[in-house]
Protein backbone atom coordinates (compact mmCIF):
# COMPACT_ATOMS: atom_id res chain seq x y z
CA UNK A 1 0.00 0.00 0.00
CA UNK A 2 1.61 3.77 -1.00
CA UNK A 3 -0.08 6.02 1.65
CA UNK A 4 1.83 9.17 0.20
CA UNK A 5 0.76 11.02 -3.43
CA UNK A 6 3.90 9.68 -5.51
CA UNK A 7 4.58 8.21 -8.75
CA UNK A 8 3.92 4.87 -7.34
CA UNK A 9 0.61 5.47 -5.74
CA UNK A 10 -0.97 7.91 -9.01
CA UNK A 11 -3.45 4.94 -9.88
CA UNK A 12 -4.96 4.93 -6.57
CA UNK A 13 -4.84 8.71 -6.28
CA UNK A 14 -7.08 8.95 -9.73
CA UNK A 15 -9.40 6.40 -7.90
CA UNK A 16 -9.80 8.24 -4.84
CA UNK A 17 -10.27 11.08 -6.60
CA UNK A 18 -12.59 9.98 -9.04
CA UNK A 19 -14.77 8.46 -6.00
CA UNK A 20 -14.75 11.48 -4.39
CA UNK A 21 -16.08 13.72 -7.05
CA UNK A 22 -18.35 11.66 -7.76
CA UNK A 23 -20.22 11.43 -4.76
CA UNK A 24 -19.66 15.18 -4.41
CA UNK A 25 -21.49 15.69 -7.65
CA UNK A 26 -23.96 13.58 -6.81
CA UNK A 27 -24.66 15.54 -3.38
CA UNK A 28 -25.02 18.43 -5.77
CA UNK A 29 -27.42 16.51 -7.82
CA UNK A 30 -29.97 15.58 -5.31
CA UNK A 31 -29.36 18.70 -2.18
CA UNK A 32 -32.60 19.98 -2.37
CA UNK A 33 -32.00 22.27 0.46
CA UNK A 34 -29.24 23.84 2.50
CA UNK A 35 -28.83 21.85 5.55
CA UNK A 36 -29.78 18.23 6.35
CA UNK A 37 -31.75 19.36 9.74
CA UNK A 38 -29.98 17.37 11.73
CA UNK A 39 -29.76 18.43 15.44
CA UNK A 40 -26.85 19.42 17.22
CA UNK A 41 -27.39 16.04 19.69
CA UNK A 42 -27.71 13.95 16.31
CA UNK A 43 -24.39 15.44 14.70
CA UNK A 44 -22.82 15.00 18.28
CA UNK A 45 -23.92 11.48 18.63
CA UNK A 46 -22.46 10.93 15.04
CA UNK A 47 -19.19 12.31 15.44
CA UNK A 48 -18.49 10.77 19.18
CA UNK A 49 -19.50 7.33 17.43
CA UNK A 50 -16.01 7.56 15.33
CA UNK A 51 -12.86 5.92 17.05
CA UNK A 52 -10.44 8.05 15.77
CA UNK A 53 -7.65 5.92 17.42
CA UNK A 54 -9.10 2.64 16.09
CA UNK A 55 -7.48 0.79 13.30
CA UNK A 56 -7.41 2.18 9.52
CA UNK A 57 -10.14 0.79 7.76
CA UNK A 58 -8.70 2.02 4.07
CA UNK A 59 -8.93 5.04 2.12
CA UNK A 60 -12.02 3.95 0.25
CA UNK A 61 -14.01 3.50 2.87
CA UNK A 62 -12.40 6.83 4.90
CA UNK A 63 -13.92 8.79 1.92
CA UNK A 64 -16.93 7.00 2.33
CA UNK A 65 -17.64 8.10 5.85
CA UNK A 66 -16.63 11.84 4.61
CA UNK A 67 -19.44 12.00 2.32
CA UNK A 68 -21.92 10.53 4.99
CA UNK A 69 -20.64 12.25 8.16
CA UNK A 70 -19.59 15.53 6.47
CA UNK A 71 -21.31 16.09 3.13
CA UNK A 72 -24.60 14.94 3.87
CA UNK A 73 -24.96 17.52 7.12
CA UNK A 74 -22.76 19.96 5.65
CA UNK A 75 -24.10 23.72 4.51
CA UNK A 76 -24.37 24.45 0.71
CA UNK A 77 -23.65 27.52 0.00
CA UNK A 78 -25.16 27.34 -3.38
CA UNK A 79 -28.34 26.41 -2.34
CA UNK A 80 -31.02 29.26 -3.50
CA UNK A 81 -32.14 29.17 0.28
CA UNK A 82 -28.93 29.56 1.66
CA UNK A 83 -29.41 33.35 2.34
CA UNK A 84 -27.75 34.32 5.73
CA UNK A 85 -23.66 34.75 6.02
CA UNK A 86 -20.99 36.22 3.36
CA UNK A 87 -20.41 32.59 1.67
CA UNK A 88 -20.86 32.10 -2.11
CA UNK A 89 -21.15 29.85 -4.22
CA UNK A 90 -17.62 28.54 -5.86
CA UNK A 91 -16.42 28.73 -9.57
CA UNK A 92 -15.88 25.38 -10.82
CA UNK A 93 -11.71 26.22 -12.45
CA UNK A 94 -11.43 27.37 -8.57
CA UNK A 95 -12.09 24.41 -7.35
CA UNK A 96 -10.48 22.54 -9.95
CA UNK A 97 -7.47 24.72 -8.76
CA UNK A 98 -7.73 24.12 -5.18
CA UNK A 99 -7.44 19.95 -6.23
CA UNK A 100 -4.39 20.71 -7.63
CA UNK A 101 -3.47 23.11 -4.73
CA UNK A 102 -4.00 20.17 -2.68
CA UNK A 103 -1.98 17.47 -4.65
CA UNK A 104 1.26 19.25 -5.21
CA UNK A 105 1.10 21.21 -2.03
CA UNK A 106 3.77 24.37 -2.66
CA UNK A 107 4.02 26.91 0.20
CA UNK A 108 4.43 30.69 -1.15
CA UNK A 109 6.49 32.30 2.08
CA UNK A 110 9.82 31.46 -0.57
CA UNK A 111 10.41 31.12 -3.85
CA UNK A 112 12.33 28.01 -3.65
CA UNK A 113 9.46 26.05 -2.12
CA UNK A 114 6.84 27.22 -5.49
CA UNK A 115 9.05 28.96 -8.01
CA UNK A 116 6.52 30.04 -10.97
CA UNK A 117 3.72 30.31 -7.94
CA UNK A 118 5.29 33.15 -6.22
CA UNK A 119 5.23 35.40 -9.56
CA UNK A 120 2.36 34.01 -10.62
CA UNK A 121 0.69 35.30 -7.20
CA UNK A 122 2.59 38.44 -7.16
CA UNK A 123 0.72 39.47 -10.94
CA UNK A 124 -2.57 38.29 -9.28
CA UNK A 125 -2.01 41.00 -6.79
CA UNK A 126 -0.67 43.59 -9.69
CA UNK A 127 -3.87 42.92 -11.40
CA UNK A 128 -5.95 43.41 -7.85
CA UNK A 129 -3.68 46.86 -7.42
CA UNK A 130 -4.53 47.71 -10.63
CA UNK A 131 -8.24 47.58 -10.69
CA UNK A 132 -7.96 50.01 -7.48
CA UNK A 133 -5.93 52.20 -8.86
CA UNK A 134 -2.93 51.51 -7.58
CA UNK A 135 0.01 52.80 -10.22
CA UNK A 136 3.03 50.67 -8.35
CA UNK A 137 1.44 48.77 -5.67
CA UNK A 138 1.88 45.87 -4.21
CA UNK A 139 0.80 43.11 -1.67
CA UNK A 140 0.38 39.04 -0.33
CA UNK A 141 -2.22 37.08 -0.31
CA UNK A 142 -3.53 36.12 3.47
CA UNK A 143 -6.46 34.00 4.91
CA UNK A 144 -8.94 36.62 5.32
CA UNK A 145 -10.31 39.88 5.99
CA UNK A 146 -9.14 39.23 9.29
CA UNK A 147 -5.42 38.86 8.98
CA UNK A 148 -5.78 41.69 5.81
CA UNK A 149 -6.79 43.96 8.54
CA UNK A 150 -4.69 43.44 10.95
CA UNK A 151 -1.77 43.71 8.62
CA UNK A 152 -2.52 46.99 7.45
CA UNK A 153 -2.84 48.43 11.19
CA UNK A 154 0.57 47.05 11.29
CA UNK A 155 1.81 48.73 8.59
CA UNK A 156 0.31 52.11 9.98
CA UNK A 157 1.10 51.57 13.30
CA UNK A 158 4.51 51.14 12.23
CA UNK A 159 4.62 54.12 9.80
CA UNK A 160 3.50 56.32 12.61
CA UNK A 161 6.38 55.58 14.87
CA UNK A 162 8.82 55.79 11.92
CA UNK A 163 7.17 59.31 10.91
CA UNK A 164 6.55 60.76 14.03
CA UNK A 165 9.48 60.21 16.53
CA UNK A 166 9.14 60.09 19.89
CA UNK A 167 5.36 59.07 19.75
CA UNK A 168 4.73 56.74 22.49
CA UNK A 169 2.40 53.68 20.96
CA UNK A 170 -0.24 53.99 23.89
CA UNK A 171 -1.29 56.93 22.19
CA UNK A 172 -1.73 55.89 18.81
CA UNK A 173 -5.58 56.45 17.87
CA UNK A 174 -7.13 54.62 15.31
CA UNK A 175 -10.65 55.98 13.55
CA UNK A 176 -13.55 53.50 12.39
CA UNK A 177 -17.24 53.81 12.58
CA UNK A 178 -19.70 51.26 14.74
CA UNK A 179 -20.24 49.77 11.47
CA UNK A 180 -16.66 48.54 10.57
CA UNK A 181 -15.51 45.16 11.27
CA UNK A 182 -15.13 43.48 14.61
CA UNK A 183 -11.42 42.83 13.51
CA UNK A 184 -10.44 46.55 13.40
CA UNK A 185 -10.91 46.12 17.07
CA UNK A 186 -9.12 42.49 17.77
CA UNK A 187 -6.44 43.75 15.19
CA UNK A 188 -5.81 47.10 18.15
CA UNK A 189 -5.81 44.82 20.75
CA UNK A 190 -3.29 42.43 19.34
CA UNK A 191 -0.88 45.31 18.32
CA UNK A 192 -0.69 46.44 21.85
CA UNK A 193 -2.59 49.81 21.63
CA UNK A 194 -4.30 51.72 24.33
CA UNK A 195 -7.41 50.14 25.33
CA UNK A 196 -9.23 52.93 23.95
CA UNK A 197 -7.07 53.49 21.24
CA UNK A 198 -10.08 52.83 18.79
CA UNK A 199 -12.36 56.22 18.82
CA UNK A 200 -15.99 55.86 16.48
CA UNK A 201 -16.67 58.22 14.22
CA UNK A 202 -20.17 58.88 13.70
CA UNK A 203 -22.35 58.02 10.84
CA UNK A 204 -24.90 59.40 8.39
CA UNK A 205 -28.63 58.10 8.13
CA UNK A 206 -26.91 54.35 6.13
CA UNK A 207 -24.35 53.96 9.13
CA UNK A 208 -21.93 55.35 6.28
CA UNK A 209 -18.94 57.44 8.34
CA UNK A 210 -19.29 61.44 7.74
CA UNK A 211 -16.25 62.75 6.18
CA UNK A 212 -17.24 65.82 8.28
CA UNK A 213 -17.02 64.31 11.38
CA UNK A 214 -14.07 62.65 10.40
CA UNK A 215 -11.90 66.02 10.60
CA UNK A 216 -13.80 67.18 13.61
CA UNK A 217 -12.97 63.74 15.33
CA UNK A 218 -9.42 64.04 14.10
CA UNK A 219 -9.48 67.52 15.93
CA UNK A 220 -10.29 65.75 18.93
CA UNK A 221 -7.44 63.40 19.02
CA UNK A 222 -4.95 65.95 18.85
CA UNK A 223 -6.66 68.38 21.33
CA UNK A 224 -6.18 65.39 23.61
CA UNK A 225 -2.42 64.75 22.93
CA UNK A 226 -2.88 61.48 21.02
CA UNK A 227 -1.97 60.60 17.18
CA UNK A 228 -3.96 59.31 14.50
CA UNK A 229 -2.04 56.17 13.20
CA UNK A 230 -5.21 55.05 10.70
CA UNK A 231 -8.89 55.29 9.31
CA UNK A 232 -10.51 52.43 8.59
CA UNK A 233 -13.24 53.26 6.25
CA UNK A 234 -15.52 50.27 5.00
CA UNK A 235 -16.67 49.21 1.43
CA UNK A 236 -19.34 46.91 2.44
CA UNK A 237 -20.67 46.94 6.05
CA UNK A 238 -21.13 43.58 6.95
CA UNK A 239 -24.66 44.47 8.36
CA UNK A 240 -26.17 47.18 5.55
CA UNK A 241 -23.46 46.23 2.62
CA UNK A 242 -23.48 50.21 2.48
CA UNK A 243 -19.79 51.93 1.35
CA UNK A 244 -18.36 54.86 2.77
CA UNK A 245 -17.60 57.59 0.94
CA UNK A 246 -14.18 56.90 -0.03
CA UNK A 247 -13.79 60.25 -1.71
CA UNK A 248 -14.84 62.54 0.95
CA UNK A 249 -13.07 60.62 3.46
CA UNK A 250 -9.72 60.23 1.63
CA UNK A 251 -9.77 64.31 1.09
CA UNK A 252 -9.76 64.34 4.99
CA UNK A 253 -6.71 61.81 5.28
CA UNK A 254 -4.93 63.89 2.36
CA UNK A 255 -5.25 66.99 4.45
CA UNK A 256 -4.43 65.61 7.80
CA UNK A 257 -1.74 62.91 6.24
CA UNK A 258 -3.24 60.28 7.80
CA UNK A 259 -3.04 56.55 6.92
CA UNK A 260 -6.47 55.55 5.02
CA UNK A 261 -7.33 51.90 5.00
CA UNK A 262 -10.26 50.43 3.12
CA UNK A 263 -11.70 47.52 4.30
CA UNK A 264 -13.52 46.21 1.04
CA UNK A 265 -13.47 42.36 2.19
CA UNK A 266 -17.20 42.63 1.14
CA UNK A 267 -17.52 45.44 -1.59
CA UNK A 268 -14.43 44.43 -3.84
CA UNK A 269 -16.58 42.18 -6.23
CA UNK A 270 -17.20 46.45 -7.30
CA UNK A 271 -13.38 46.20 -8.40
CA UNK A 272 -14.98 44.32 -11.86
CA UNK A 273 -18.70 45.55 -11.78
CA UNK A 274 -19.39 47.27 -15.27
CA UNK A 275 -22.86 49.47 -13.56
CA UNK A 276 -21.55 49.77 -9.84
CA UNK A 277 -17.88 50.70 -10.15
CA UNK A 278 -18.43 54.27 -9.11
CA UNK A 279 -19.02 53.55 -5.71
CA UNK A 280 -15.57 52.84 -4.94
CA UNK A 281 -14.35 55.93 -6.53
CA UNK A 282 -11.79 57.47 -4.52
CA UNK A 283 -10.75 53.75 -2.90
CA UNK A 284 -6.96 54.58 -5.57
CA UNK A 285 -6.19 57.29 -2.35
CA UNK A 286 -6.32 55.08 0.09
CA UNK A 287 -2.89 53.54 1.74
CA UNK A 288 -4.27 49.90 2.23
CA UNK A 289 -7.30 48.00 1.04
CA UNK A 290 -8.39 44.46 2.38
CA UNK A 291 -10.24 42.50 -0.22
CA UNK A 292 -11.88 39.17 -0.05
CA UNK A 293 -12.08 36.90 -2.81
CA UNK A 294 -13.88 34.27 -0.78
CA UNK A 295 -16.83 37.05 -0.51
CA UNK A 296 -17.51 38.49 -3.66
CA UNK A 297 -14.83 36.73 -6.86
CA UNK A 298 -16.73 33.31 -5.81
CA UNK A 299 -13.68 31.65 -4.43
CA UNK A 300 -13.33 28.98 -1.95
CA UNK A 301 -11.90 29.81 0.91
CA UNK A 302 -9.59 30.95 1.89
CA UNK A 303 -8.73 33.51 -0.95
CA UNK A 304 -7.86 36.97 0.69
CA UNK A 305 -5.23 39.31 -0.26
CA UNK A 306 -3.89 42.95 1.63
CA UNK A 307 -3.01 45.16 -1.05
CA UNK A 308 -1.20 48.51 -0.91
CA UNK A 309 -0.64 52.42 -2.88
CA UNK A 310 3.61 51.73 -2.14
CA UNK A 311 4.92 48.23 -2.00
CA UNK A 312 7.69 49.42 -0.18
CA UNK A 313 5.41 49.73 2.90
CA UNK A 314 5.14 46.04 2.82
CA UNK A 315 9.28 45.98 4.27
CA UNK A 316 8.04 48.12 7.49
CA UNK A 317 8.11 45.13 8.97
CA UNK A 318 10.00 42.80 7.14
CA UNK A 319 12.43 40.24 8.84
CA UNK A 320 15.20 38.10 7.43
CA UNK A 321 16.26 34.39 8.48
CA UNK A 322 19.66 32.55 7.44
CA UNK A 323 17.98 29.53 6.64
CA UNK A 324 14.62 30.67 5.21
CA UNK A 325 15.20 34.55 3.66
CA UNK A 326 18.62 35.79 4.06
CA UNK A 327 19.00 39.53 4.26
CA UNK A 328 20.38 40.64 0.69
CA UNK A 329 19.09 37.40 -1.08
CA UNK A 330 17.52 38.28 -4.50
CA UNK A 331 15.48 35.67 -4.72
CA UNK A 332 11.35 37.36 -4.66
CA UNK A 333 10.23 35.61 -1.08
CA UNK A 334 6.87 36.57 -0.19
CA UNK A 335 7.86 35.78 3.09
CA UNK A 336 9.03 39.30 3.42
CA UNK A 337 5.89 40.67 2.82
CA UNK A 338 3.88 38.27 4.50
CA UNK A 339 3.12 37.45 8.47
CA UNK A 340 2.67 34.16 8.14
CA UNK A 341 5.25 31.73 6.81
CA UNK A 342 3.80 28.51 5.54
CA UNK A 343 0.89 29.67 3.40
CA UNK A 344 -0.97 28.26 0.64
CA UNK A 345 -0.89 29.66 -3.21
CA UNK A 346 -4.63 30.56 -3.01
CA UNK A 347 -4.15 33.08 -5.88
CA UNK A 348 -4.00 30.16 -8.50
CA UNK A 349 -7.97 29.58 -8.17
CA UNK A 350 -8.23 33.15 -8.96
CA UNK A 351 -6.10 32.80 -11.68
CA UNK A 352 -7.80 29.97 -12.87
CA UNK A 353 -10.74 31.65 -12.59
CA UNK A 354 -9.79 34.94 -14.66
CA UNK A 355 -8.55 33.11 -17.36
CA UNK A 356 -11.51 30.44 -17.69
CA UNK A 357 -14.64 33.04 -17.06
CA UNK A 358 -12.97 36.49 -17.59
CA UNK A 359 -12.99 39.58 -15.36
CA UNK A 360 -15.97 41.09 -17.12
CA UNK A 361 -18.17 37.78 -16.51
CA UNK A 362 -17.29 37.71 -12.98
CA UNK A 363 -18.24 41.45 -12.99
CA UNK A 364 -21.62 40.13 -14.50
CA UNK A 365 -21.99 37.52 -11.51
CA UNK A 366 -21.48 40.02 -9.18
CA UNK A 367 -23.92 42.77 -10.80
CA UNK A 368 -26.37 40.13 -10.99
CA UNK A 369 -26.53 39.40 -7.23
CA UNK A 370 -26.66 43.06 -6.37
CA UNK A 371 -29.55 43.43 -9.05
CA UNK A 372 -30.84 40.66 -7.13
CA UNK A 373 -30.69 42.57 -3.59
CA UNK A 374 -32.53 45.63 -5.53
CA UNK A 375 -35.47 43.62 -6.71
CA UNK A 376 -35.71 41.66 -3.37
CA UNK A 377 -35.83 44.99 -1.39
CA UNK A 378 -38.70 46.68 -3.76
CA UNK A 379 -40.49 42.89 -3.04
CA UNK A 380 -39.77 43.15 0.95
CA UNK A 381 -41.37 46.92 0.80
CA UNK A 382 -44.64 46.06 -0.98
CA UNK A 383 -45.27 43.13 1.68
CA UNK A 384 -48.27 44.09 4.17
CA UNK A 385 -46.35 41.34 6.35
CA UNK A 386 -42.73 42.47 6.43
CA UNK A 387 -41.08 45.65 7.08
CA UNK A 388 -37.99 46.79 5.44
CA UNK A 389 -35.51 47.95 7.41
CA UNK A 390 -32.58 49.80 6.22
CA UNK A 391 -31.08 50.82 2.05
CA UNK A 392 -27.94 48.79 0.65
CA UNK A 393 -25.25 49.44 -1.75
CA UNK A 394 -24.59 45.66 -2.67
CA UNK A 395 -26.37 42.78 -1.40
CA UNK A 396 -27.81 42.59 1.91
CA UNK A 397 -31.80 43.11 2.93
CA UNK A 398 -32.42 43.79 6.77
CA UNK A 399 -36.26 43.09 7.58
CA UNK A 400 -38.54 41.75 9.98
CA UNK A 401 -41.84 40.10 10.44
CA UNK A 402 -44.07 42.78 11.23
CA UNK A 403 -47.55 43.02 10.03
CA UNK A 404 -49.98 45.65 11.22
CA UNK A 405 -51.00 45.31 15.13
CA UNK A 406 -48.03 43.24 15.89
CA UNK A 407 -46.19 44.47 18.49
CA UNK A 408 -42.06 45.68 18.77
CA UNK A 409 -41.67 43.53 21.45
CA UNK A 410 -43.58 39.80 19.67
CA UNK A 411 -41.94 41.43 16.99
CA UNK A 412 -38.21 41.71 18.60
CA UNK A 413 -38.73 38.08 19.69
CA UNK A 414 -39.75 36.32 16.62
CA UNK A 415 -36.64 37.14 14.90
CA UNK A 416 -34.25 34.75 16.86
CA UNK A 417 -37.01 31.80 16.89
CA UNK A 418 -37.84 32.83 13.28
CA UNK A 419 -34.11 31.64 12.51
CA UNK A 420 -33.69 28.58 14.49
CA UNK A 421 -37.09 27.17 13.37
CA UNK A 422 -35.91 27.54 9.79
CA UNK A 423 -32.40 26.28 10.49
CA UNK A 424 -33.88 23.27 12.43
CA UNK A 425 -36.02 22.49 9.64
CA UNK A 426 -32.85 22.81 7.12
CA UNK A 427 -34.77 24.40 4.49
CA UNK A 428 -33.52 27.97 4.55
CA UNK A 429 -30.89 29.66 6.84
CA UNK A 430 -31.28 33.14 7.13
CA UNK A 431 -28.96 35.30 9.99
CA UNK A 432 -30.06 37.62 12.29
CA UNK A 433 -28.18 40.76 13.35
CA UNK A 434 -29.19 44.04 15.12
CA UNK A 435 -30.16 47.90 13.70
CA UNK A 436 -30.27 50.52 15.57
CA UNK A 437 -30.73 48.42 18.99
CA UNK A 438 -33.13 46.22 17.47
CA UNK A 439 -33.10 42.73 16.10
CA UNK A 440 -33.47 42.19 12.53
CA UNK A 441 -33.45 39.25 9.97
CA UNK A 442 -31.11 39.56 7.26
CA UNK A 443 -30.91 38.23 3.67
CA UNK A 444 -26.77 38.45 2.22
CA UNK A 445 -27.32 37.25 -1.66
CA UNK A 446 -24.41 36.20 -3.08
CA UNK A 447 -25.52 33.60 -5.60
CA UNK A 448 -25.55 34.63 -9.04
CA UNK A 449 -27.59 31.88 -9.94
CA UNK A 450 -30.64 32.61 -6.85
CA UNK A 451 -33.65 34.45 -8.80
CA UNK A 452 -36.59 36.65 -7.03
CA UNK A 453 -38.87 33.95 -7.15
CA UNK A 454 -36.14 31.85 -4.87
CA UNK A 455 -36.05 34.54 -2.13
CA UNK A 456 -39.83 35.16 -2.42
CA UNK A 457 -40.20 31.36 -1.06
CA UNK A 458 -37.64 31.90 1.71
CA UNK A 459 -39.27 34.90 2.98
CA UNK A 460 -42.67 32.80 2.73
CA UNK A 461 -40.94 30.27 4.71
CA UNK A 462 -40.16 33.00 7.22
CA UNK A 463 -44.10 33.81 7.46
CA UNK A 464 -45.26 30.85 8.10
CA UNK A 465 -42.46 30.13 10.83
CA UNK A 466 -43.29 33.37 12.45
CA UNK A 467 -47.45 32.84 11.79
CA UNK A 468 -46.59 29.83 13.23
CA UNK A 469 -45.07 30.73 16.19
CA UNK A 470 -47.96 33.28 16.93
CA UNK A 471 -50.17 30.54 17.13
CA UNK A 472 -48.33 29.36 20.14
CA UNK A 473 -46.88 26.27 17.92
CA UNK A 474 -44.03 24.87 20.26
CA UNK A 475 -41.77 24.63 17.13
CA UNK A 476 -38.79 25.34 19.35
CA UNK A 477 -38.88 22.37 21.32
CA UNK A 478 -35.92 19.99 20.15
CA UNK A 479 -37.88 16.76 19.80
CA UNK A 480 -40.70 18.92 17.45
CA UNK A 481 -40.08 17.96 13.95
CA UNK A 482 -40.03 21.83 12.18
CA UNK A 483 -42.37 20.64 9.14
CA UNK A 484 -42.93 24.20 7.05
Amino acid sequence: MHELLSAASADAYVDAMRGTVDRVAARFRITTQPFSGASREQLQALVDAVDLDGPGRGTAAALREVDELFAQHAVWFHDPAYTAHLNCPVAVPAVAAEAVLAAINPSVDTYDQSTVGTLMERRVVAWTAGRIGFLAGGGVFTSGGTQSNLQALLLAREHALTTAPGVDPRDLVVLATASSHFSVQRAVYLLGLAPDAVRLVPVDERGRMRPDALRIALRHVAADGRHAAAVVATAGTTDRGCVDPLAGIADVCDAEDVWLHVDAAYGCGLLVSRTRRHLLDGIERARSVTVDFHKAFFQPVSSSALVVRHAADLRLVAHHHDYLNPAGEDEPNQVDVSLQTTRRFDALKLWATLRALGADRIGEMVDATLDLAAAVHTLVDADPDLRLLAPTDLSTVLFRYQPDGLDDARADALVAQVRRVLFGSGRALVARTTLDGRPCLKLTLLNPDTTVADVRHVLELVRQAAAALLEGDDLLRPDVAVAL
